[in-house]
């Protein structure tokens, strides 16, 4: 008997034999339906899906053989992963010298024949073999060989496709404690951002019933914009609060609004610089959307319109049109401008394209990000035109 050399390439194999970590787990359907049409189709009482570890084949799938494993120096299979591009055959175990006199051959299951077809991953290792033995020396026709190879590809299909599973179920576990970390940082950063809040709008409060008669017009009504700003700004924070534990809460808490008063309560939390004129849609126009979402929309596009603006004089125009399955807006401007080429480009999370803003300022690559992410979550899209230095529209639909 011949012990099977020990391939060139041994620990990058066993290293990609491990990453499917499915050494010694439990028998699975799909691997035993492989092995009984494999038995079928070969007219053999055995047939297994053999994977080679460091010192022994293990059989995740064993058609007519009841162990589950032998040592790796009487493996027929640990022979046939040494030349993984080949079927190979042995007709009559009695006539070769490699397996002669292996106890396997002499005593029990008795391998007089063996055909095995290594399976080979997507990077060229050999994990093991799908092979067919039985107890009297024979050969297979050519249709039966084919027949294996596909078998065996199969195979490799299904440890690939568990690989991916657990890949993904890895992934989506990381996700969940990101998710759980972030949700406990928004708590602790809106409690952090809504005490100050509190503070300016009690501050603001006392300082109108204190001073309302000592101050002209002009310096009540800043204290009432300071009011009514921190009173909006505690709001969003609840509201993005909530949106935080749950992103259905976008399409479970729709309200109809004002599309007119809904555009100037955004206006009133962004700086507009003087000399931009922004022009809304005019008239008695209703629409019904998560508000939380819009104004987060319009805020994110409407301070790009301004920071992006190299012109002296602003202009920023907001159109709406409606059919009967989507709301549109536009928001044009007459700012820098954005190449053909960035237009998917800046969509994507993390993204920035190197350009200050009029505040000399770079942009965090957060803002479009948050546009899309919103209107994905509204059943909408969300695309841009431009020509440089001349202008740029943002056209967002949301679903009715």
């Amino acid at each position: 008997m011949l012990k099977p050399p020990i391939p060139e390439n041994e620990n990058e194999r066993l290293a990609a034999l491990n990453s499917y970590q499915i050494l010694d787990t439990l028998p699975e359907q799909g691997f035993d339906e492989i092995t009984l049409i494999a038995s079928e189709i070969c007219q053999t009482p055995i047939s297994l899906v053999s994977l080679i570890d460091n010192d022994r084949q293990w059989f995740k799938s064993n058609k007519g053989l009841e162990v589950t494993e032998t040592p790796k120096e009487l493996a027929f299979c640990a022979h046939a992963i040494i030349e993984p591009d080949k079927v190979m055959i042995v007709k009559d175990a009695f006539r070769d010298e490699r397996f002669a006199d292996n106890p396997l051959v002499t005593g029990n299951p008795k391998v007089i024949f063996y055909t095995g077809v290594p399976l080979i991953n997507p990077d060229g290792y050999a994990l093991g073999t799908l092979c067919v033995i039985d107890h009297k020396a024979r050969e297979l026709n050519n249709t039966q060989i084919i027949a294996l190879k596909a078998l065996a590809n199969q195979v490799v299909a299904q440890l690939e496709l568990k690989k991916k599973v657990a890949e993904l179920n890895a992934t989506k576990r990381e996700l969940e404690q990101s998710n759980e970390y972030l949700e406990k940082f928004a708590v602790m950063a809106a409690h952090d951002i809504r005490n100050p809040l509190t503070n300016i709008l009690l501050t603001s409060q006392v300082l109108r019933d204190r001073f309302k008669d000592k101050l002209d017009e002009k310096g009540n009504k800043f204290l009432d914009i300071i009011n009514g700003s921190a009173h909006k700004l505690i709001s969003l924070l609840e509201k993005m609060l909530d949106y935080s534990k749950s992103s259905n809460v976008l399409m479970q808490n729709k309200e109809e609004a004002e599309l007119l008063q809904l555009l100037q309560e955004v206006i009133k939390l962004i700086n507009v610089p003087s000399g931009f004129t922004i022009s809304m849609p005019s008239g008695p126009i209703k629409i019904t959307t998560s508000i939380i979402a819009f104004e987060q929309i319009m805020i994110n596009l409407l301070s790009n319109a301004i920071r992006y603006n190299n012109k002296t004089d602003g202009i920023i125009k907001i159109n709406f049109s409606a059919d009967n399955w989507f709301y549109t807006f536009n928001v044009t401007d007459n700012g820098i401008g954005i190449t053909e080429e960035n237009y998917k480009t800046i969509f994507e999370p993390m993204t920035t394209l190197g350009t200050k803003d009029r505040f000399d300022k770079d942009g965090s690559g957060i803002g479009l990000n948050t546009v899309k992410d919103l209107v994905d979550a509204l059943g909408g899209t969300v695309s841009v035109k431009s020509v440089v230095d001349e202008f740029t529209t943002f056209t967002f639909t949301l679903k009715r």
